[in-house]
């Protein structure tokens, strides 16, 4: 499951770039723009191989700026967010941004000939909340659905959630830094984060 996230969640993600176009339906930016990320990758031999400085680049122009991370932030945190201080809503933002940053960095790095397939979208031209329902196809093995929920902010789409194969990311963290939160307390959560992201800078 994890390593699953990773994939699908780096390369599937929207492109900066795109999301300021107005009226671009969501299926078609998700298409147009995983097109583009997944060419970069299949091109660049630097990334092909682990060049970390490349990854970490492509990561940070082309996906993290398309999550709307003060929605998944209040998500995945639930009941403890209004809980948290201003001074932890804003650390705990910055390493879980960072953690986001890691998590796809790695992904981009480990791409292998996999494909994607788009099914139609079913929603209102009206409608501010729509699911993206993809599959990702892999070599010798088994086709995986993964739903991207996204909300219109303005003029652009942001990810606040993916479901793959019927778990939800925010769901998945929620599990995990509720349990971090009732051991360590809000602060020990962010340490915890705050290690990890260094520890990986290392």
């Amino acid at each position: 499951m994890k390593s699953v996230i990773k994939f699908v969640a780096a390369a599937v993600l929207m492109g900066a770039m795109h999301l300021a176009v107005a009226d671009v339906p969501p299926d078609v930016l998700v298409k147009s723009t995983a097109d583009e990320v997944l060419a970069i990758v299949k091109k660049d031999k630097d990334i092909q191989a682990g060049d970390q400085k490349k990854i970490f680049a492509l990561a940070e122009e082309k996906i993290l700026p398309n999550f709307d991370f003060d929605r998944v932030s209040r998500m995945v945190l639930g009941k403890n967010w209004s809980r948290a201080s201003k001074e932890q809503q804003d650390a705990f933002q910055k390493e879980f941004r960072s953690l986001m940053l890691r998590t796809y960095a790695t992904a981009l790095g480990k791409y292998r000939n996999q494909t994607i397939n788009y099914k139609p979208l079913r929603a209102d031209p009206t409608d501010k909340e729509v699911t993206v329902k993809t599959e990702i196809v892999q070599p010798g093995g088994q086709p995986i659905a993964v739903d991207y929920s996204l909300e219109k902010t303005g003029e652009a789409w942001k990810v606040y959630d993916i479901v793959i194969e019927g778990v939800s990311l925010v769901t998945n963290y929620r599990g995990q830094f509720s349990s971090e939160i009732r051991q360590s307390g809000m602060d020990g959560l962010i340490q915890k984060l705050a290690d990890k992201n260094a520890g990986s800078a290392k």
